[in-house]
């Protein structure tokens, strides 16, 4: 993804490539494979540091170019096996595997300007019976963007796919200056809510308010409420709150004067609101066991892993593993034991975007890791688990940045790249000879 040098801006700054895979970083020890046995519960184990672990020198897999695309996103498979591919200036596009596009008619009006335009696409888990799609993206408005949730129908049979009554099922407000929407979308295993990942859009201290719907994962009804269950059910926020520009870095954010601005009664943030605490979630996805995981791009270093959990709060901008972009320090996680630590965390940064999960049946070995694609890193990186302790296995340099990573319903995994004429990529377990 494009990453913010200077956070008055609204438009980023590609990052520089880091290294690749296998071994952890500096000091940091790797917390052993083995579960503890009998006696008193022990401390959980430090995060390791993977930004210095370096890539393989061979492949597992061939990569087979499916087609190309202008600025790519998100993909998702419908259950016919086709795709649906966002491009960020906001066009989607129906794919078959063997790479025919056809354009999908009725996509709502995006801003496309640095981190913002048509962001993520899923799939409803109710398809079979309901044809809905939901997509996220920034929407423009009086007062600037505020990123939006839509769900809409679509007949893939139709020989001109379209959107057709799109909703939208949920919008955050104010809308103000910034990017980094994170905007991913997942769906409980069972089907019956949906998580969304809002991220700070470059403003730092709303990730701790909790009247605000930036720096947060929020669960959801499938129409756009807030999901019974939730830690802060019944509860509303203030219609009153502080709206700030991207200020320079978290000092400077911390002593930012707001414009107070009203938003809509009831604010239900409260009440939506699944964990707080984050930067820029760039992906999200659940593990078999029903465990939902995200990556998070920091500031300049400490990317992270984190296994999110209700009621938790990720720190940010009150800690990180990283510095502001100006070299100005930020507290160590070590310092706030009551702030959720990360799984696994990188620095130097590989921009992590997408999250999967692998269930297929090409690469067996490979079941139940989970795959990041690496931006910064032009890399793709597998990662693998013992219950909830992670750490990086593999990292292969895909010679391009890695924009998005799905498990596909056909064993493969399928990627896309980043950028102008960004290749859609499937990845297949190498043949001998």
């Amino acid at each position: 993804m494009l990453r913010n040098l200077l956070a008055f801006t609204t438009i980023s700054a590609a990052l520089a490539g880091c290294g690749g895979t296998t071994s952890p970083a500096g000091n940091q020890q790797q917390p052993s494979a083995a579960a503890p046995s009998g006696g008193a519960p022990t401390a959980a184990a430090a995060p390791v540091n993977y930004g210095d672990a370096k890539p393989a020198a061979t492949k597992p897999f061939d990569t087979a170019t499916v087609t190309t695309f202008d600025q790519p996103w998100a993909l998702a498979f419908l259950p016919d096996r086709r795709m649906l591919v966002t491009e960020k200036p906001g066009r989607i596009w129906l794919v078959t595997t063997n790479g025919k596009k056809t354009e999908v008619n009725g996509v709502p009006k995006v801003h496309d300007e640095g981190q913002g335009g048509l962001l993520d696409v899923a799939v409803s888990p109710r398809f079979a019976s309901d044809h809905a799609v939901y997509i996220s993206y920034s929407e423009p408005g009086n007062g600037g963007d505020s990123l939006a949730l839509a769900r809409a129908t679509i007949d893939p049979a139709a020989a001109a796919p379209a959107l057709t009554g799109l909703k939208v099922i949920w919008r955050q407000l104010p809308r103000g200056q910034g990017g980094q929407f994170g905007a991913y979308i997942a769906f409980a295993p069972d089907g019956q809510h949906l998580f969304l990942a809002a991220g700070d859009r470059q403003r730092m201290t709303p990730a701790q308010d909790p009247d605000q719907p930036v720096g947060k994962i929020l669960r959801l009804t499938l129409d756009g409420k807030p999901a019974p269950g939730n830690p802060g059910e019944g509860k509303t926020g203030a219609t009153t709150v502080s709206l700030i520009d991207p200020p320079e870095d978290t000092v400077a954010a911390a002593k930012a004067k707001g414009r107070q601005v009203t938003v809509p009664a009831p604010n239900l943030t409260p009440a939506e609101t699944w964990s707080s605490g984050h930067r820029n979630p760039y992906g999200l996805a659940f593990d078999s066991q029903g465990r939902l995981w995200s990556v998070e791009m920091g500031p300049k270093g400490g990317d992270e892993l984190n296994l999110i959990e209700p009621g938790k709060n990720y720190g940010w901008p009150l800690v990180s593993y990283g510095a502001n972009y100006d070299d100005v320090p930020i507290p160590s996680p070590t310092t706030r034991p009551d702030l959720a630590e990360p799984a696994l965390y990188w620095n130097p940064v590989i921009a992590p975007a997408g999250l999967t999960f692998y269930d297929g049946t090409l690469f067996p070995d490979w079941r139940g890791s989970a795959f990041v694609g690496g931006l910064a890193a032009t890399a793709l990186v597998r990662i693998a688990f013992d219950g909830t302790r992670a750490r990086e296995a593999e990292r292969w340099d895909m010679g391009n940045r890695i924009r998005a990573v799905v498990s596909g319903p056909d064993g493969a995994l399928w990627l896309l790249e980043d950028g102008a004429e960004a290749k859609l990529l499937r990845l297949t377990p190498k043949k001998a000879g």
